[in-house]
């Protein structure tokens, strides 16, 4: 290849250049650069006709080039381009191309002989000898740039044209200025495209070039998007150079400012804090460089315009990301000019935005002042300037005090701040009244932001030490704050007194009180626990004494206070504590355990518990857990369980045994089941749900599984056999027989604390023995719940031959839980919930139960149809004994429904938690497909349980009812719950059933009752539940919608489908129809009508839907017609009240009277049709009973009667049309 080359440049330059263009382009570039660096001296010939040649064939190959995509362009377009062929193979697949085909070959083959022409141009210019004139060399570079344009297409031989371009200008090279307008657009556009740094290095190197432009010509609007899309560019705002390069395009133009300006106040709201820091550092720079024209625009323009926009900004988040760019001056507030800048602008507007009615414009103003701060005339006299300094003080003060909790929270931070930067400076009397406003007021306002705040600011303030003296005094005035209701307020307290601690001449101990630390060690979350023992750790169990003397301190503080000194020795470790250190510690607290030293009960349990959390920590380590093991051995542990009295105490050492997995437990068996059967309050208490999870782990681990289960199922199955006596729930002999055999089996496994305790139940009453024993069973059914939680037990209780017993008797239970929850009042959901989880997993896990109907059923469908009926017999006992229960409120037995004395409370504690457990079941079987043949019955329950709850909240309401604040969030709860699941379950029969076998009339049912419910709780409950149950509604909004015109949605007229008359007397069309009287009429005093205030969180809801369904016109089409079928039957029922609501709810809200809206809403059409045909003259005479009737049946015909006459018109428009 060399050769030929130096051949062929022997003979021509137009020879070497014909040579040069035959050979591939990336293979021969080293060789022609030896060549034309080594072979052509400034006495060859090559070195006057080379530049000659070069620009000739370079301006041949363009005009081939042109030609060939002139033709290109006017063949035809649907032919898709050539696929690129390889050199070597082009003469074999020439014959067989398509004319498009060679075609594409011929221009790839001219645009690679370009790329050689362009590199040999580059090599020449930049001669190492310098051997070729550059004004012979120009007129090639000058024919390869101002065809730039027609190389769109090819990538590469753009870039080399480009590269080319930009070199000559670097180089200072004459005419450089005619190699600039193409190319700069080239370079911009690719380190726009590919996103590389060197590419905003190129252009920023060539950015002079710019100056050469008019940007004011019309012409070079395609350059000016280029250059306004670097605003907007990740890579040049991440970058130095890009930075520096966007706002060197600030001094180009006063227009290209402008709009450079206004693309930064759009991205404004929605860049993150690093791009909004980068345009500040951007306008900065731009305005320190300017001209005075362009530096004009960016004060009065651009500048004022944010300084205002922060002051105004419609949200705390666009004022802070408007101040983030202003930031940008504001950190070089040192630079010349900056100062009086920010006073002529910000001055107008601050002071008096800081004393407006919008707390936003004044917590907005507050920012920036605290930013600004302190705000100052560089000009001014010092006396302006303390005047003005004191002005900002007062407002200061003023703001700490504000009515808005929010603005006192920015007033907080802010004082803080400014006295930490400014207190050498501040005068004394104005830092001691701030401070004392922080200690006397703001410690103690109602707002626990404010509190927090304070307790932030403080710990700031700390960080100049010329405030200790001041706050070394005001400091103990904060420790009550160790106590407060806000957990993070407490949090914040123990990070001041940790920064106290290493701070010299502070002592926490003074600010906050031992006793009350202890206390709040004792009872704190554990992130506040954490702290304070991280506090008291070099106290209590210091590093820098020995650890007989460090074990001393501890056990003190765990006989002072056993809580406390439990939960100091759970964090210990975490808090830097040597593993060492707390394996001695372990050590001393057993052995203090096991010692003849006189300890209370209290004091035993505090050690146990101390020991049980340093073993869990202990245990990570193979190293301390061998030593743990040769520790405790069987002897100790039976000591420790003999000692220990209390059951925290015994689920220690359980806890103790589980970590370590002893071996030497074998004789523990006993006391661990009498631990986990005695567990009556089980479900209730926390801790003690802890502890049975310990000794399950101990079960687990020794192999004991299977007989402790066998024990728990004994039980239930005794309680079930109770049941079966005091209620006749059908038992069955054979599983009669199998509870009496399995009580009594594992009665024999009950440790002698269990026995006692069985002995004094049976000294009881039968009824006080059933009640004992229930609670029992209400425990041991939470522990199934927690087994089935864990694969490990779970599959172990899968696994055991009693778990169909267990299922069983939990049936029993559960069928008495739910059937008679009416009538007494220790009933309990989790036998319920227990029986309901058992069977999801037991289906999920292909387990079917020995039952009679087991082959034709799965358990699913057995526990499905065994819980429907029970709840179908308490709707019937409800609906049939009512009267009853209320007739014997004043002489029920003992325990027994008094529904009188226990009101809502009662009602809602036990039987909609028992109901809302079967509707959890049921919306889980139903997510999971197990309930295909059972949905009518579910949507039936579930319809049916809403009733029961809007019917009794409505008959016993909460205004007649002394409840406290916790009763009602008690109900409150119960009511979300039972609402999410029922729209829950509406969603998933919306989705997963086909249209055809949509159960449609029990979902329609069922969406009027959840709507029943949102207008009953904010009746009963008043608006602030109210609205905080709307928060719950909202995200169901969508199924609602579609669940009340499921009816409707398929059919093409209203005829089809009955019209649901019983809708009309749901009470959500009632109340909706009477918030549209409200509004329609002009006087408001008809009593009847409720104050729309009553429902405005339901008038939300309503807004929502009204806004979703026109969105859609079939969907609105479909729910409509159900408004106006509710009319027609409130029309026929003569309830004008309803008929003339509802009317103007759909003709002015849902639709509006414009033609053009009732269009397409066929089902709507025919129905207002049927109405208006009944609210004649003739009509009136029939259905009104007084004048003010006649007036509401004409107010509905008057909204009606637009609409109706229009689409009258417009039929019979269209048929003569036809015709």
């Amino acid at each position: 290849m060399e050769k030929r080359l130096r051949s062929s440049l022997q003979t021509s330059a137009e020879e070497f250049l014909s040579s040069a263009a035959k050979l591939p382009y990336k293979s021969s570039k080293s060789a022609i650069k030896t060549l034309i660096n080594t072979s052509i001296k400034p006495s060859s010939d090559l070195s006057s006709t080379l530049p000659i040649s070069l620009c000739d064939a370079v301006s041949h190959a363009i005009s081939q080039f042109q030609n060939l995509s002139t033709s290109f362009c006017t063949g035809s377009p649907l032919t898709p381009p050539a696929k690129r062929v390889r050199r070597s193979a082009r003469n074999k697949k020439d014959d067989c191309a398509s004319p498009t085909q060679r075609q594409e070959n011929e221009r790839q083959r001219i645009s690679e002989k370009l790329q050689v022409y362009t590199y040999i141009l580059h090599l020449c210019v930049f001669h190492p000898r310098n051997v070729f004139s550059v004004s012979e060399l120009l007129p090639a570079a000058k024919e390869l740039h101002d065809n730039l344009f027609l190389f769109e297409s090819d990538s590469v031989l753009l870039s080399e044209i480009a590269n080319l371009c930009e070199e000559w200008w670097k180089g200072g090279l004459l005419g450089k200025e005619t190699l600039i307008s193409q190319s700069l657009a080239v370079i911009l556009s690719r380190s726009l495209t590919l996103n590389k740094k060197v590419d905003v290095h190129r252009v920023y190197t060539v950015r002079d070039a710019l100056s050469l432009f008019d940007f004011e010509d019309e012409s070079i609007e395609d350059l000016k998007n280029l250059l306004i899309r670097c605003v907007i560019s990740p890579l040049y705002l991440k970058t130095e150079e890009g930075r520096k390069f966007v706002a060197f395009l600030f001094s180009l133009s006063v227009q290209l400012t402008k709009e450079m300006c206004a693309m930064i106040k759009s991205q404004i709201p929605f860049e993150r804090k690093s791009i909004l820091e980068a345009y500040g550092e951007i306008v900065f720079r731009a305005w320190k460089a300017e001209e005075a024209k362009c530096k004009d625009e960016i004060e009065n323009g651009f500048l004022q315009g944010l300084v205002e926009s922060a002051v105004y900004a419609s949200s705390a988040a666009l004022a802070a990301s408007i101040r983030r760019i202003l930031c940008g001056f504001v950190n070089q507030r040192t630079t010349e000019g900056v100062e009086k800048l920010f006073f002529c602008l910000a001055e107008p507007v601050i002071f008096r935005s800081l004393q407006v009615a919008n707390s936003n414009v004044r917590q907005n103003a507050l920012h920036l002042l605290l930013d600004l701060f302190p705000l100052e005339d560089p000009d001014a006299t010092k006396e302006a300037k303390d005047m003005l300094l004191e002005k900002q003080f007062f407002l200061l003060e003023k703001l700490l005090l504000d009515e808005c909790p929010e603005v006192r929270v920015v007033a907080v931070e802010g004082c803080c701040r400014v006295l930490h930067m400014f207190w050498e400076v501040i005068p004394s009397p104005t830092i001691t009244k701030i401070i004392s406003i922080f200690f006397e007021n703001m410690s103690l306002d109602a707002c626990t932001e404010v509190r927090l705040s304070t307790v932030s600011g403080i710990i700031y303030l700390l960080g100049n030490p010329q405030s200790h003296e001041v706050l070394k005094v005001l400091l103990p005035r904060l420790g009550i704050l160790i106590m407060d209701s806000a957990s993070v307020v407490r949090a914040a307290v123990t990070d001041l007194l940790l920064l106290l601690k290493d701070i010299r001449n502070f002592h926490f101990h003074k600010i906050v009180g031992l006793d009350v630390l202890l206390s709040t060690l004792a009872d704190d979350q554990p992130n506040i626990a954490r702290k304070i023992t991280k506090l008291l750790l070099p106290s209590y169990f210091p590093s820098k004494v020995t650890e007989e003397e460090a074990c001393k301190r501890c056990i003190t503080l765990i006989k002072r206070s056993p809580t406390a000194g439990a939960r100091f020795c759970e964090f210990a470790a975490s808090e830097g504590a040597s593993l060492k250190s707390l394996m001695k510690l372990f050590n001393v607290l057993i052995g203090l355990t096991l010692s003849s030293v006189k300890l209370d009960d209290e004091q035993i349990e505090g050690l146990l518990v101390s020991a049980s959390h340093l073993c869990t920590d202990l245990a990570k380590e193979a190293s301390f857990l061998a030593a743990l093991k040769e520790e405790l051995s069987a002897e100790k542990l039976k000591t420790l369980f003999a000692v220990a009295s209390t059951a925290r105490a015994q689920s220690s050492i359980c806890h103790i045994i589980s970590t370590t997995s002893l071996d030497a437990v074998g004789d523990f068996f006993g006391d661990c089941l009498g631990f986990i059967t005695n567990c009556s309050g089980l479900s209730d208490n926390i801790e003690m749900q802890a502890q049975v999870s310990s000794a399950h782990k101990i079960f687990l681990s020794c192999g004991w599984f299977d007989d402790m289960f066998e024990a728990l199922v004994g039980f239930l199955q005794g309680v079930a056999y109770g049941c079966h006596v005091k209620f006749g729930i059908e038992l069955g002999k054979q599983r009669a027989r199998s509870a009496i055999r399995m009580k009594t089996k594992s009665s024999l496994k009950i440790s002698s604390k269990a026995k006692q305790s069985n002995r004094k139940k049976s000294s009881n009453t039968g009824e006080d023995r059933f009640l004992e024993d229930y609670a029992i069973a209400v425990g041991i059914a939470w522990q199934i719940k927690d087994l089935l939680l864990s694969e490990n037990t779970r599959n172990a209780m899968f696994g055991s031959r009693t778990l169909e017993s267990a299922y069983l008797a939990l049936k029993v239970i559960s069928e008495a839980s739910v059937v008679h929850c009416l009538q007494y009042d220790y009933f309990n959901t989790y036998p319920v919930s227990a029986y309901t989880t058992l069977s999801l997993h037991m289906a999920l896990h292909n387990i079917k139960t020995g039952s009679k109907n087991s082959t034709q059923a799965t358990t699913m469908d057995l526990t499905l149809d065994h819980l429907l009926q029970c709840a179908d017999k308490v709707f019937s006992a409800n609906n049939n004994k009512k009267s009853e229960f209320l007739s014997e409120s004043d002489g029920c037995q003992t325990g027994t429904f008094n529904l009188v004395n226990h009101g809502v409370i009662f009602f809602i504690s036990t039987t909609v938690k028992t109901f809302t457990e079967v509707l959890k079941f049921i919306v889980d079987a139903t997510a999971m497909n197990l309930t295909l043949h059972y949905q009518e019955r579910c949507l039936n329950f579930t319809t049916e349980t809403l009733k029961f709850i809007t019917a009794n909240l409505r008959e016993h309401a909460v205004a007649q009812l002394q409840l406290t604040e916790e009763d009602l969030k008690d109900i409150f709860v119960c009511l979300k719950s039972s609402f999410t699941y029922g729209a829950k379950l509406l969603s998933i029969v919306l989705k997963t059933r086909e249209d055809s076998s949509l159960p449609q009339a029990e979902a329609h049912s069922l969406v009027n009752e959840l709507f029943n419910l949102i207008v009953s709780v904010e009746e009963f409950l008043g608006y602030g539940y109210g609205a905080r149950f709307i928060t719950v509604v909202q995200p169901w909004v969508p199924d609602l919608i579609l669940a009340l015109g499921s009816s409707f949605l398929l059919k093409d007229t209203p005829l089809e489908v009955d019209t649901y008359e019983n809708a009309t007397f749901s009470s959500w069309f009632s109340i909706l129809a009477k918030i549209e009287l409200y509004e329609l009429r002009e006087t408001h005093s008809d009593e009847e009508v409720r104050n729309t205030k009553d429902f405005a969180a339901f008038k939300r809801i309503v807004e929502a839907m009204c806004k979703l369904l026109k969105s859609n016109e079939k969907i609105l089409d479909a729910v409509g017609v159900v408004f106006l079928n509710c009319s027609l039957n409130a029309l026929k029922n003569k309830n004008l009240d309803i008929l003339l609501g509802l009317v103007h709810f759909v003709c002015v809200k849902l639709v509006g009277a414009d033609d053009g809206e009732w269009k397409e809403l066929k089902l709507m059409l025919a129905s207002l049709g049927e109405i208006y045909s009944k609210v004649g003259i003739d009509e009136a005479e029939e259905i009104c009973e007084s004048e003010e009737d006649r007036q509401k049946l004409y107010s509905a015909k008057a909204l009606l009667e637009p609409v109706w006459t229009s689409f009258i018109y417009n039929e019979t428009r269209d048929s003569m049309d036809e015709e």
